[in-house]
């Protein structure tokens, strides 16, 4: 029988509260610590989860021996300073997207991982969802050819997150819309059609809703209300393309505020079918049947199906040896390689190199 592994929470905020609740379907896993630095959020998200041991500190959580891997849910400036804290402690590490502020960052926590030679994953969990798994055995299979074209459309008419807060502040998030919401569609397409080898970009990033942030007009706010008082310094859309060498191209367009109709899908294009992803969890195959133009939705079970504690189920399953976590390290630094391109693409209002 597999080991028990025990985990610790560093994070009490929605997302650590998603995982809190998803390890509870994780057989081989036990939630024994929750850290976060607001004592009264602490001790109600403990109480809310049956957590028994709290910390004030990710330094007190990391120096319980009992604790053997550690989950990262806090804001991004975060991830790299306690994802190295926790490998130099020898805690496994599941961290959250984005992997950190930047690639560079990134590089710096593989190199604490290998010096602990503990499992890493990072957070990459629309892999997990059913229509991603499907796309991606189909394009694997040959039965869309050649993959010349993706185009990703990730829209919110209005969708700006804690305005004000540590998600509008660049030095505390690293970006706007792009990072927090395009790196999940970016690592999705690398992933499903395993081009990891993005070459050159040419993007353009606007901030057009956040100044005057009094005047951004919204009906709900993730992470709200707005602080009025506080930063909004990031982007809110961003566009652009990605070449991977001769190969393939990848438009984007991503917003976390536009004056526009919401849209959320994936467009992928093969010289034997097409595909639609959307993130609403259906798909659809545009292809030839016995030589006919034919659309094709496969059937598949869409209901009940928790994808985080699919993602966590195999970290704990990696760290007891019985298999490769979902999405790596070094995917996590190919990921952010390509977001530090757009942002310095339109910095520089030029096609660069990732």
């Amino acid at each position: 029988m597999s080991e028990k592994i025990k985990v610790g929470i560093i994070g009490a905020g929605a997302i650590g509260s998603v995982h809190a609740n998803a390890y509870t379907k994780v057989e081989n896993a036990e939630v024994v610590a929750l850290c976060d630095i607001l004592p009264d959020k602490l001790k109600a998200k403990a109480a809310q989860h049956n957590i028994g041991k709290t910390y004030a500190t990710a330094a007190e959580l990391l120096a319980d021996p009992e604790i053997q891997a550690v989950d990262v849910c806090v804001p991004n400036f975060e991830h790299a300073p306690i994802a190295i804290q926790a490998f130099q402690a020898g805690k496994h590490v599941m961290l959250e997207k984005p992997m950190a502020l930047n690639a560079q960052q990134g590089v710096e926590i593989l190199k604490a991982r290998d010096a602990a030679g503990k499992i890493l994953q990072m957070g990459m969990v629309r892999r997990q969802s059913p229509n991603s798994e499907i796309l991606r055995e189909e394009i694997a299979a040959g039965r869309m050819g050649e993959i010349y074209q993706i185009n990703v459309k990730l829209i919110r008419r209005r969708g700006i997150p804690g305005m004000g807060g540590w998600f509008t502040t660049k030095a505390k998030s690293g970006g706007g819309a792009l990072i927090d919401i395009a790196v999940h569609s970016f690592d999705l397409a690398l992933w499903a059609t395993n081009y990891w080898n993005p070459t050159r970009v040419s993007a353009r990033a606007y901030s057009k809703f956040g100044s005057p942030m009094k005047d951004y007009k919204y009906v709900s706010m993730w992470a709200g209300p707005p602080d009025y008082d506080g930063v909004f310094d990031v982007d809110d859309y961003v566009t652009g393309m990605v070449r991977f060498d001769t190969r393939a191209t990848m438009t984007f367009q991503v917003s976390w505020a536009a004056n526009c109709e919401d849209y959320n899908s994936m467009e992928i294009l093969g010289d034997k079918g097409g595909a639609v992803l959307a993130f609403d969890n259906s798909l659809k195959f545009f292809t030839e049947v016995n030589g006919r133009i034919a659309d094709v939705e496969p059937q598949f079970k869409k209901e009940g199906v928790d994808i985080f504690a699919k993602e966590l189920t195999k970290f704990i399953a990696a760290i007891n040896g019985e298999g490769e976590v979902p999405a790596t390290g070094e995917q996590g630094v190919i990921d952010m390689k390509l977001l530090d391109a757009v942002y310095r693409s339109s910095l520089l209002n030029q096609e660069v190199e990732v």
